[in-house]
């Protein structure tokens, strides 16, 4: 996005609140590839889909530091909780530091280990889910939790653009053709409704048919 036009968006959005801009800050000081973090743009937008959807149960592929499970922890309905899962147990004690600056610690439950061996054993069925993880799983992410998404509910991929270079057919970058795959496969799907909006990278979403 042409940065200009972003600095326009922001100052037009509602600020980002205090605890994220010092997550996103203190990310960018002290771990490698911070560009990870979704950000105020990304983040208020998937602020506005939890809070609209009123979700009671979310479970987010991907946890970094945090930045977006807060964001989508503040739309959950009262009582809700947000599972949130991170391969990287390093990262665990940061980002629950700032879950709880942002009061929001009764709310998330966070999850350590690889994506494919935990959901299976989550006895939950979720309203909202957020895929963020390793870019060469994302059909397996989507495939595993697909059963466990309430029909009408909401599977929101990030990273579908993948710098634009999903347009890059041949390629043989594993994260590449992880992703191309990924929406190859959601395109030919019958039984949900999907959209890709041009948010940062590339966001996904997709809405489980009621009956399927």
């Amino acid at each position: 996005m042409n940065k200009w036009i972003e600095k326009y968006i922001l100052d037009y959005s509602t600020p980002e609140d205090s605890v994220l801009e010092d997550l996103y800050r203190q990310t960018h000081l002290k771990f490698v590839n911070p560009n990870m973090s979704t950000g105020h743009l990304q983040g208020k937008f998937l602020e506005f889909i939890s809070g609209m959807t009123k979700p009671s149960s979310v479970l987010e592929i991907g946890t970094f530091t945090g930045y977006s499970a807060i964001c989508l922890a503040k739309g959950l309905k009262s009582g809700g909780k947000l599972f949130t899962i991170e391969i990287n147990d390093e990262l665990r004690e940061f980002s629950r530091s700032y879950f709880i600056k942002a009061g929001l610690e009764s709310s998330i439950v966070q999850l350590t280990g690889r994506a494919q061996d935990i959901i299976p054993g989550l006895d939950q069925m979720f309203d909202l889910v957020y895929i963020d993880g390793d870019k060469r799983e994302y059909s397996e992410y989507y495939n595993i939790v697909f059963g466990k998404v309430n029909p009408g509910g909401f599977i929101v991929a990030d990273n579908i653009l993948w710098g634009d270079k999903v347009l890059e057919k041949s390629t043989k970058d594993p994260q590449t053709r992880g992703i191309i795959e990924f929406n190859d496969m959601i395109r030919k799907q019958t039984n949900i409704e999907k959209v890709i909006l041009p948010v940062r990278d590339g966001l996904m979403l997709i809405r489980k048919h009621n009956m399927v």
